[in-house]
């Protein structure tokens, strides 16, 4: 309340000398309102404004309140309001209450933001990989400002956090390693990582202990690489005796059945969730709203918290939550319920393997803790062969001039690219022979070549201009150029409209390099002893003997060359329809379209509007 009120009040200063916000004007009476709402919680008193709610937002109670904090936050609203009311404000809203997580845990604070612990003991996965173990460090002095004597605060917090040592445990102690093969400096080496793990088992393994004291303890390399071996299983150790001495070493985890510790203490130490695996105690979503709405009446914006479910609730508890939030007049709320994701950034136990796990998920122990995680097929790169057809293809772009080699597999599809640019050695020459890489990478991968052409087609910088293809005859850079080269030489005649002007992709299939005039002229490929002719890209397959095909392949050929020539002798020229429909019969330069009109003495397009120069 004080900081929000004195931030108001700065703002109203500066509203005297600055003037106020934008919308101040027209929204006065609203803004007025607003801060009035703000001051009447400071007093405590009924929230007139706010009569659509059903539960008005809660005050500060003025008889727990200490004195000097209540007068200050008082004198402060009223001196908001009252200078807001001469001068206006110079912001619309002053305070939120922002995520502090990360930061939180940086600056060594046991809870963050409006937020209650997670848990006492948790842990906190690491954006860079592996995990933090995180113990409150609250619950020391909590203990001892509840009035418990030294000792039994010494063994509560022995309860909880456990001893973190070998010495005295039962059944898993540095008497029983030795008898089992550990050595002195092994021993040290598990002591050493007690402190960071969930665990005892988790200090166990070949990262910890070395793989030449995994060898030397008797375990093979096939049981070293599973994850999901156990190591003291392995060495004779029941469940029960793990269990027993984890209890001892690393801690329950809660204070629920600790020694000493009092029942009516309990809720002082209830966190977000479950505490460990014994804890029962949590603070339901409901605590977590109330605590919202005691807050928010001081705060300009919303509330950034986490208001956590058990991973048992249910559609109905979400819908509650979110309607007890608008009752209290919480401007935002965020619900996580426990487990919903693969993976969380926090963890306040770990899970154990079950045998009856399907074959499609499976949990596996990493650097300390467990996480679920979906197996899915990994991708594999389609190599080409050896020896490939590949076509090749020149151009010139604003006068930089280069050629495109595309290697194909068996089928006719691209396989991988190569640009060699006529300046050797230039920037522009680097920048395409790595872009030529990455998109022959990127088709063995099994990317759809529609997706490059989509990425490449209407990038935007020099070169650009106009080109020596008279398919492609203007583009805005040289990966334009690729990206509808590409697409008109590789994907069918719809696809290729997608990315390229219909009209020159029509021309292109009927006269130019796509038409079966282009296709007549290149010769079959006949492989000795095929049962089939396999044709250049974009021609059909035959069937038949060797012999028989090569006939068929020069009476198809001869038949398609002469329909070829027929269809195109036949079709209506471009130029003469566009001529006998009004227009001049030019070319545009932007769209390749051929509506280009008269305008004074140059052309303007009517489909992208491009004029010839001086229109």
């Amino acid at each position: 309340a004080i900081l929000t009120g004195e931030s108001y009040a700065a703002s109203a200063e500066m509203s005297e000398a600055l003037g106020p916000f934008p919308g101040f004007a027209p929204n006065r009476e609203n803004m007025l309102r607003v801060i009035r709402n703000h001051r009447r919680s400071a007093y405590d008193a009924p929230v007139r404004e706010y009569e659509n709610l059903h539960v008005p937002p809660v005050g500060i109670d003025q008889k727990i309140c200490p004195s000097d904090m209540l007068l200050a936050s008082k004198e402060c609203w009223d001196r908001a309001l009252a200078m807001g009311e001469k001068h206006g404000y110079r912001n619309a809203q002053t305070t939120v209450i922002a995520p502090t997580g990360t930061i939180g845990l940086l600056m060594d604070c046991d809870t963050t933001g409006v937020e209650p612990d997670f848990a006492l003991v948790k842990f906190k996965k690491l954006a860079g990989g592996g995990y933090m173990k995180i113990a409150n460090q609250s619950v020391k002095p909590a203990l001892s400002a509840l009035g418990y004597s030294d000792r039994e605060v010494k063994e509560i917090m022995q309860f909880v956090m456990g001893s973190l040592t070998l010495a005295g445990a039962p059944h898993i102690n540095r008497q029983t390693l030795r008898e089992k093969g550990c050595e002195d400096t092994d021993i040290a080496k598990i002591e050493k990582n007690l402190p960071q793990v969930f665990e005892i088992g988790f200090a166990f393994n070949r990262w910890v202990l070395g793989e030449e004291t995994m060898k030397r303890l008797g375990f093979t390399e096939a049981q070293m690489a599973d994850f999901n071996f156990a190591v003291l299983p392995a060495l004779g150790f029941t469940q029960e005796q793990i269990d027993e001495a984890n209890q001892y070493i690393c801690g329950r985890m809660t204070v629920e059945g600790a020694p000493h510790l009092k029942a009516e203490h309990l809720p002082v130490f209830d966190c977000a969730n479950k505490c460990g695996k014994i804890g029962q105690r949590y603070i339901a979503a409901e605590g977590h709203i109330r605590m919202m709405a005691a807050s928010q009446p001081f705060i300009s914006g919303a509330i950034s918290k986490t208001i956590n479910l058990p991973s048992d609730a249910t559609i109905e508890d979400i819908k509650n939550a979110y309607f007890l939030s608008w009752k209290l007049g919480i401007k935002a709320n965020a619900l996580y319920r426990d487990g919903c994701k693969m993976s969380q950034a926090l963890s306040n136990k770990s899970d154990k393997k079950d045998s009856k796990d399907s074959k499609d998920s499976k949990e596996v122990i990493i650097e300390k803790i467990v996480e679920k995680i979906i197996v899915k097929e990994v991708p594999r790169r389609r190599k080409l062969p050896d020896e490939r057809l590949s076509l090749t293809h020149k151009f010139s772009v604003a006068g930089h001039e280069g050629y495109i080699h595309v290697g194909m597999y068996e089928d006719g599809t691209p396989g991988e690219m190569f640009v060699k640019m006529s300046k050797e050695g230039s920037t522009l020459s680097g920048v395409m022979d790595t872009l030529a890489l990455s998109l022959s990478m990127n088709l063995q991968y099994g990317v759809p070549l529609e997706v490059l052409c989509e990425k490449l087609v209407g990038a935007k910088f020099d070169p650009a201009g106009m080109t020596m293809n008279k398919e492609i005859p203007m583009v805005k850079s040289l990966m334009d150029y690729m990206g509808r080269w590409m697409a008109l030489k590789f994907l069918s005649k719809d696809k290729a409209k997608r990315f390229h002007n219909a009209d020159l992709v029509d021309l292109a299939y009927e006269s130019g390099t796509k038409s079966k005039e282009a296709f007549a002229m290149r010769l079959p490929i006949v492989d000795e002893g095929a049962s089939s002719v396999r044709l250049p890209f974009g021609s059909e397959k035959l069937a038949g003997s060797r012999e028989q095909l090569a006939i068929a392949v020069d009476e198809k050929t001869s038949m398609e060359t002469e329909k070829a020539v027929a269809n195109v002798s036949s079709a209506p020229n471009k130029i003469e329809i566009a001529k006998q429909q009004g227009f001049t019969g030019s070319m545009c330069s932007g769209c390749g379209s051929f509506k280009m009109k008269r305008n004074g003495s140059c052309e303007v397009c009517l489909d992208c509007g491009a004029t010839s120069g001086c229109s």
